[in-house]
């Protein structure tokens, strides 16, 4: 069986049956829970690519913990799913049910023209048949676990680095602290534990086994919560997911096969802390599809190519402010350290002062202000308010016993928190600096060809403009 389409997309998530319906203007629901919380600047995707009416009838709900014009709306990933494929499947996509195992490519140019998929036999027993595929272009949107990013991307590949992992429970009949609040509980030694009010469940993400979320966790938590958490324990299965990231590499330059195009977590993954991963896909889907709906033939290798490079840097300003962001909470909140303390101290007093210090951090993280130089300027200015914090403000003494016993510094402790501050800073610095490269980067660091003539090209100019003023400079 031959069958050509337009566009094939493998991976009918978030990102592919968005892209589905998005380029046409039904598979098991998933059981998982990642991708629960849309961000208001994730809803203001779905109303320009039509999709608004996919989040009524699948029990989602209003998040108000963000002090934005706009609202967040929180759900559950397979029901939201399904109406997304539903949507497809109205707009003139087909939806197929196969396990896609290969890329069809050209013997003679390497273009990858379509995919290899098995469908699912009715009987078990029954022999399936590979079935072939072929499109003008193809989209692979296959998720965090996705099995053709190295092929597709070849050597331009990046890794991508867990840098944890969550286990989440649906809790049932949980009062919050506050109602349709999104809230998030530092427990000491095992990282964020984040809930949210779910009509009448809250999914919980730990980063902890079982055996030690009743003993060590939920002591932590609020007393209302203890009785939810355990009957889910007792009742209901634990999902795993990695907590994965994987900066954005150029498409279709280096050694990236033509004729195919990565969407979604299969490029690109940040920390789920913030709750961004399914604004940016959004995001991503609502630019493509006005690049290439500017393209006569996706055949056209050379006007994808360029497309892919405008869509690259054009999606920078919200998914590089979301990228960054998430994983720098992360790193604020969920690792130990005397100099990160300061600064997750810092952080919760720099909210406290209102006004444009809280109003700024949340337009960031709702994805409503997507802007990496606001980003930095709070995130910095976090840094010297801890600081100040850190001189001005009570702190708890190494031996006040089991009762803390709190106290300003002393002007003899001055020289000592002078030195200490440089520590801060330079670890805001290293936490900030690394992720900021990784989205100014444009090529993999195991790219060394590429790294090499990026370099080369950058620092000819470099050398040209020393040696002429140093000529100049010999010459007056």
């Amino acid at each position: 069986m031959s069958n050509h389409y337009d566009v094939v997309i493998v991976g009918a998530g978030i990102a592919g049956s968005a892209m589905a319906h998005a380029l046409s203007t039904l598979p098991p629901e998933p059981d998982r829970i990642v991708g629960e919380l849309l961000q208001p600047g994730g809803v203001a995707a779905l109303k320009q690519l039509g999709l608004r009416a996919c989040l009524d009838g699948i029990d989602a709900i209003t998040v108000k913990g963000y002090c934005v014009v706009e609202t967040a709306i929180r759900f559950h990933h397979g029901r939201f799913v399904m109406t997304l494929r539903e949507a497809a499947r109205r707009a003139g996509a087909d939806m197929i049910e196969a396990t896609v195992s290969d890329l069809i490519e050209c013997e003679k140019t390497g273009k990858v023209k379509g995919v290899q998929a098995t469908r699912k036999a009715a009987d078990s027993d029954a022999e399936q048949a590979k079935e072939s595929y072929f499109a003008d272009l193809v989209i692979i949107a296959d998720g965090c676990f996705s099995n053709f990013r190295s092929s597709v991307m070849g050597k331009s590949a990046c890794k991508s680095t867990t840098k944890s992992h969550f286990i989440g429970a649906i809790l049932e009949d949980a009062t919050l602290p506050i109602p349709e609040h999104g809230t998030v509980a530092l427990t000491k030694g095992f990282g964020p534990f984040s809930y949210t009010k779910f009509q009448n469940t809250i999914p919980a993400c730990l980063s902890t086994l079982l055996a030690h979320i009743l003993t060590n966790v939920m002591p932590q938590l609020p007393a209302a919560l203890h009785t939810p958490i355990q009957k889910a324990l007792d009742k209901d299965r634990l999902r795993r997911m990695p907590n994965s990231f994987l900066p954005p590499i150029e498409q279709g330059a280096g050694s990236a096969k033509q004729g195919v195009i990565l969407l979604g977590d299969a490029w690109n993954m940040r920390h789920p802390l913030t709750g961004g991963g399914m604004t940016v896909a959004l995001h991503d889907v609502m630019l493509l599809r006005g690049l290439l709906g500017k393209i006569e033939h996706l055949r056209d290798w050379a006007q994808v190519k360029a497309a892919l490079h405008e869509w690259h840097w054009s999606r920078k300003p919200l998914a590089s402010t979301i990228n960054i962001l998430s994983v720098a909470l992360y790193d604020l909140f969920g690792a130990d350290g005397e100099a990160l303390a300061v600064l997750r101290m810092g952080c919760f007093k720099y909210f406290e002062r209102g006004g444009e210090c809280i109003n700024g951090p949340v337009s960031l993280l709702s994805g409503v202000a997507p802007s990496p130089v606001l980003l930095a300027n709070h995130f910095f200015a976090v840094a010297f308010y801890s600081i100040w914090v850190m001189f001005t403000h009570p702190q708890r003494l190494p031996d006040s016993g089991p009762k803390p016993v709190y106290a300003v510094p002393r002007v003899e402790q001055y020289p000592g928190l002078f030195l200490k501050s440089f520590r801060v800073f330079w670890t805001a610095c290293i936490v900030f600096g690394p992720l900021l490269w990784s989205e100014i980067r444009w090529w993999s660091p195991e790219d060394r060809a590429r790294k090499n003539s990026v370099f080369a090209k950058g620092g000819v100019p470099l050398l040209s403009v020393l040696l002429l003023g140093t000529w100049l400079w010999r010459m007056s």
